[in-house]
């Protein structure tokens, strides 16, 4: 006859909760942002005013549309960790290109369309760059990304060793604050990105080779999907994403702390978001919500009138988020592999 241990169910039941939780990653990021965003109502009701919920997703729109790219890289079993310093370089570019000859700090000044392909280009090539040394050369992408952001650092700045580059045109500020039928620019590229690439990931066969790619890179191969080929798409595509963002860039003047830091934050929105840092899982609804649940915490902070250390609350609250998601993830894959086992 067995005995059942109260404290032993309890602690079985504790954890299919949270695996049933890692599971569904939006659900739980879904009711953390509407706690949050109780709770810094009842605080300041100016918190939902429809200006700040603006500004919320304004300041999302960066982070969002490079969290896309970022989220095929890790789907792929592969990560990125220069898009911080990519976003730097670029925008050194771009203000280098357009800047007026008669600046403080001279530019070419060059045509704001012109300077737009150079850009979308060079962001591209930095991640073809990224996706061939991983596959071709077969560096681990943590160590080709890592090389990258010190190179592309340190060419930053070179670039802009003479300062800022600032008097730069009122039609290359349109990216950032123009407004089309009342809601500015960053917000509309942020939904086309969003829209593509769900649509990517849901109705195409490369969604599905993405998937494949990162799930069993061996069976994907078998099947005549070219892993190599994939890989290098999903590194393109963000470096493509980093100079989309460089282009929604809300400043008006750029120097060498432009995208400080940035890689750690997407890659937290990815990893909170319920991709599978081991690659194959994940989706883009879970990545956004992260994102807006980044996005929403430092207004949070600041709502709750923490004075300077808010900053310091907001680097510590992204470290506990990351240690969470990965511990969602070992739990979540754990699920699947007792059902398997129970099968």
């Amino acid at each position: 006859m067995t005995t059942l241990d109260p404290a032993g169910v309890h602690q079985k039941n504790f954890t299919r909760f949270l695996q049933k939780l890692a599971a569904r990653r939006e659900y739980g990021l879904a009711m953390l942002l509407a706690l949050i965003a109780i709770t810094a109502t009842l605080r300041s009701p100016e918190f939902l005013a429809p200006q700040n919920l603006k500004d919320i997703f304004a300041n999302a729109s960066q982070t969002a549309v490079i969290a896309c790219g970022v989220m095929l890289v890790v789907i792929t079993g592969e990560i990125d960790i220069s898009v911080g310093s990519a976003l730097g370089f670029l925008s050194a570019i771009l203000g280098t290109l357009v800047a007026p000859t008669t600046a403080p700090v001279p530019g070419l000044g060059l045509p704001v369309a012109l300077a737009v392909v150079v850009v979308l280009l060079a962001g591209t090539a930095i991640g073809l760059i990224n996706g061939v040394l991983v596959t071709r050369a077969r560096v681990p992408s943590i160590i080709v990304t890592l090389a990258m952001l010190m190179i592309l650092k340190s060419a930053t700045t070179l670039i802009m060793h003479r300062g800022f580059l600032s008097n730069l045109p009122d039609s290359l500020s349109f990216f950032g604050t123009g407004k089309v039928l009342g809601m500015i620019m960053p917000l509309w590229i942020m939904a086309a990105v969003l829209l593509a690439t769900f649509a990517l990931l849901r109705f195409t066969p490369l969604g599905r080779r993405i998937y494949a790619v990162g799930s069993n890179p061996d069976a994907a191969r078998l099947a005549g999907i070219s892993v190599a080929g994939v890989k290098i798409f999903t590194f393109a595509i963000t470096g493509f994403l980093v100079g989309i963002a460089t282009l929604i860039t809300q400043l008006t003047t750029f120097d060498n702390a432009i995208g400080a830091g940035l890689e750690l934050l997407v890659i937290t929105c990815v990893v909170v978001g319920g991709v599978s840092i081991s690659g194959g899982t994940g989706t883009l609804m879970g990545v956004f919500l992260a994102v807006l649940l980044l996005s929403i915490q430092k207004t949070f902070l600041i709502f709750l009138k923490l004075g300077p250390g808010w900053a310091y609350w907001d680097k510590a609250i992204q470290g506990a988020l990351i240690l969470t998601a990965v511990l969602l993830d070992h739990l979540a894959t754990r699920r699947q592999g007792d059902t398997r086992g129970g099968h």
